[in-house]
């Protein structure tokens, strides 16, 4: 990918960073463990963005 991204890109891709993070250990404890792994999870090299 471009070094150079036009900002609508930028927050885009940020936006997907940030749903597949790891579920906060709070949530895990709260929901008595039913809740352990994130849907949204994508690892960077394995799933492909669509961020036009």
């Amino acid at each position: 990918m471009a070094a150079r991204k036009h900002s609508g890109r930028k927050i885009r891709l940020i936006k997907k960073q940030k749903q597949a993070s790891a579920v906060p250990a709070w949530v895990i404890l709260k929901t008595k463990r039913s809740v352990r792994t994130n849907p949204k999870a994508r690892a960077w090299r394995r799933t492909d963005v669509e961020v036009g």
